[in-house]
């Protein structure tokens, strides 16, 4: 059976609209903002369940003192002792800052008014705050007075307070206001209010202009039972009738039954209240007191600072919800942990966008001088302003866009996505939002991004990695301009988990790799989009770096609708984008099977030059240099060719170590060791030579270690000595690691008047980059026929 009535007219009565002839507060505006008083520790307390404890209340006056209220509302005293014993420790144990008024409740009754006034006797300041009610509703059904025992009622309690307190100040020297409030104000004929006050004000009979002086007027919506625009049209009534306006602080109290509290507090003081008194988070009676955060940050957003500060609004929650035992709701204005949230796409998108714009215009706010001004799609205050940080801005369920997935993409891996990769990423996430059917944390959306891309580190890592590369500009063979100089590409992936090595040409780095994986792992893709930029430029130049993104397509159709992206980081912008075009072709490949470098079978003829040097760096760790692969490859073919043209891997490296004398004793001539010093003209070296077992030492300068080496030389070889190439590489890692050098040595000779060069390499291995180098010149330069002066 249906419980609301069909004509709910025949049981409630609508408020009577009050028609004022020169309404003045819809055209006005707030430019300050009122006088905060807390209630608490009072109205707030009294509507809890579970009351209080004196700690609790302690901790909660100390947080609205740091919170910067100059009036709080601390008790009810004559109603319990544990409220008098409240008031009572915060004075005696001088918890009191001298720049805060505590103010107390008392009903207008002799007895509770004395015991009032005791509980606050000694403190520096106060305010007796007294109530009686005056509605028609009270006064004929609750207390059965007519309007004049109500005045009457309020004035001599009135007086009795003005007694009281002049002798507590006489006797202790506690300085007092005075404020009252005529209960059920909304709900009192509005001329009553003014003469019921009136009558106050003249009993008691010390208000002044100064504003410590002024008495204050307290209107309570006891019970919110109208919009919020006739509250203010009482309030303003009030404003205009009451006489001696400018001894008058008129205070609003604002309940919420009608969920209109915060509209009702603002329209008010539209319409000339001072004063608001409320509770954090809107804690009181029924559906609660007007909500002081929310109506202080409304100012806030306005650009008027409340005088009151919630910067670090997660640690108030904190402690309020301890006390009150009573949770603040995820939708709760400026305080839920929902209220900076976008689900929505278009709204994350929006947000994103937003960002994105702020920024710039910021940039330019700074470069002018300009503030920087918040304007944001759906978000009216920054987070941060209260201490809260934009992780909860955008969170990711099934109902998302890809706006807002790219936005959390950007905050947390600092990627800005091209568009055309947010709809491809939007469509991995949606995937896993629909699987598992809640919503996406930022670590479910980054580690999905990570796997689906291969990116961040040797977790992610996909089937192809790179592991080291040399880009080479080389002329164009069919001669044409520098500027067209081809792109070498040489260097080492790590392809299932065996190095390899590949090499390719291009008009550029990407070119280049794309070349080289066509050339050896038959992966045929061609560029189609490429974007960069930059990251933490600004705030870190030492370790900016730049962020790739690349769409690859089948290498023969440009406009095919099946693309693949990726993304690499780096802080070479050229290796970035190398990175990302190994992120795209691991998306690429998937499972399929790729060319294999059998390293247990052995090469035959047809193995190229990459082969064999992957071979060395498999079993050596060696990455060769171009030049040197190409010299070592035609050492394996001679070797090979005896053997019907197959090598075994085993063979391979003994070859190499034997025909470049790697970790092998030294051949003809070795440096047993050396000195190095900077002098005027460049680098000293003093080195001792070991040359057919017999140690000579020499001395030689040169504007670096290596040429002071072969200023060295020079005094025992007849001809001249010239470093063709020089590269360098670290191997293993940690403490582990060593330097590997390469040489290749040119030597130039006269024979029997006829000019003689020759060319070899040296490559040493050392945990000193500097002693790798020397030696593998010295190495160099027992494979070069020299002719030793001792000889000639």
């Amino acid at each position: 059976m249906p419980c609301m009535l069909v004509d709910p007219s025949q049981k409630y009565k609508p408020y009577t609209p009050l028609h004022l002839q020169s309404r003045q507060w819809p055209s006005k505006r707030s430019t300050v903002p009122p006088i905060w008083l807390s209630t608490d520790l009072r109205d707030g307390n009294q509507a809890l369940a579970n009351p209080m404890t004196i700690e609790q209340k302690t901790t909660f006056f100390q947080l609205l003192v740091q919170c910067g209220y100059k009036e709080i509302e601390v008790a009810y005293p004559a109603a319990s002792d544990t409220d008098f014993n409240f008031v009572r420790g915060l004075i005696e144990k001088k918890q009191v800052p001298d720049d805060v008024w505590i103010q107390v409740l008392t009903p207008a009754r002799e007895d509770l008014i004395t015991r009032t006034i005791d509980s606050v006797a000694g403190t520096r300041q106060a305010i007796i705050h007294m109530y009686n009610a005056t509605s028609p509703l009270f006064r004929g059904v609750v207390f059965k007075n007519s309007k004049e025992e109500t005045i009457q009622l309020a004035v001599e309690h009135t007086k009795l307070v003005r007694r009281l307190t002049e002798e507590c100040t006489e006797k202790h020297g506690t300085v007092f206001r005075y404020e009252y409030s005529p209960e059920t104000f909304s709900q009192t004929e509005p001329e009553f209010s003014v003469e019921i006050c009136d009558a106050v004000k003249a009993a008691w009979g010390k208000a002044g202009t100064d504003t410590l002086n002024k008495i204050i007027f307290n209107l309570p919506a006891t019970v919110e039972i109208a919009p919020p625009n006739h509250f203010a049209d009482l309030v303003e009534y009030f404003h205009t009738h009451i006489s001696e306006r400018e001894k008058i602080l008129i205070s609003l109290h604002p309940h919420n039954d009608r969920g209109t509290g915060i509209a009702a507090a603002e329209l008010g003081i539209l319409a000339g209240a001072d004063r608001v008194e409320g509770c954090l988070f809107g804690n009181g009676e029924r559906t609660g007191n007007v909500d002081l955060v929310n109506l202080a940050l409304n100012y806030y957003t306005q650009g008027i600072h409340p005088n009151v500060d919630f910067d670090d609004i997660q640690r108030i929650i904190d402690i309020v919800t301890q006390c009150n035992d009573l949770p603040v709701h995820p939708r709760h204005p400026y305080a839920g942990e929902l209220v900076f949230t976008a689900f929505s796409g278009s709204h994350q998108d929006a947000i994103k966008k937003g960002f994105e714009d702020q920024e710039k215009r910021h940039a330019l706010a700074r470069s002018r001088g300009d503030g920087e001004i918040w304007e944001m799609p759906y978000l009216p205050i920054d987070p941060a302003d209260l201490g809260q940080t934009y992780e909860a801005v955008i969170r990711v369920n099934s109902q998302s866009g890809k706006g807002g997935i790219a936005y959390l993409v950007k905050q947390y891996l600092q990627l800005d996505l091209p568009r055309k990769m947010q709809i491809v990423f939007y469509k991995v996430v949606q995937a896993v939002a629909d699987r598992e059917a809640r919503e996406m944390t930022v670590d479910d959306i980054t580690t999905a991004f990570c796997e689906a891309y291969h990116f961040g580190g040797s977790k992610y890592e996909g089937r192809l990695a790179l592991r080291s590369f040399k880009i080479t500009s080389v002329p164009n063979p069919d001669g044409a301009d520098e500027v067209r100089n081809v792109r070498q590409f040489d260097g080492t992936i790590l392809v299932d988990g065996v190095l390899r090595v590949i090499r390719g040409d291009g008009n550029g780095p990407i070119s280049a790799l794309l070349h080289a994986l066509l050339t050896h792992l038959d992966v045929d893709l061609a560029l189609r989009e490429y974007t960069v930029h930059p990251i933490n430029t600004e705030a870190d130049q030492q370790n900016s770096r730049a962020a790739s993104f690349i769409e690859l397509v089948p290498a023969n159709d440009r406009k095919s609708t099946r693309s693949w992206w990726g993304a690499g980081v780096d802080r070479d912008v050229a290796a970035s984008g190398l990175r990302a075009v190994l992120s795209a072709v691991n998306s690429y490949i998937e499972d399929r099977p790729l060319p294999e470098l059998k390293l247990s079978v052995g090469f035959n003829a047809l193995s190229g030059q990459s082969d064999v040097a992957s071979v060395i760096l498999n079993s050596l760790g060696l990455e060769l240099p171009r030049r040197l692969q190409a010299t070592f490859f035609e050492v394996v073919q001679r070797a090979a060719a005896s053997s019907g043209g197959e090598i075994a891997q085993d063979a391979l490296s003994v070859l190499f170590k034997e025909t470049y004398g790697y970790g092998l004793p030294p051949a003809q001539l070795s440096l047993k060791s050396f000195e190095l010093d900077r002098v005027e003209r460049g680098i000293h070296l003093s080195g001792e030579f070991v040359l057919g077992g017999k140690v000579e030492t020499v001395k030689g300068v040169g504007n670096g270690p290596l040429s002071a080496l072969l200023a060295c030389l020079h005094q025992l070889v007849e001809g001249a000595l010239v470093i063709r190439e020089y590269s360098e590489h670290a191997i293993g890692e940690g403490t582990e690691v060593s330097a590997a050098t390469y040489v290749e040595l040119v030597y130039g000779v006269t024979e029997n008047e006829r000019e003689r060069k020759t060319s070899g390499w040296g490559v040493v291995s050392d945990t000193d980059i500097t002693a790798s180098g020397l030696h593998a010149v010295v190495s160099a330069v027992s494979r070069v026929g020299v002719v030793w002066k001792a000889e000639a």
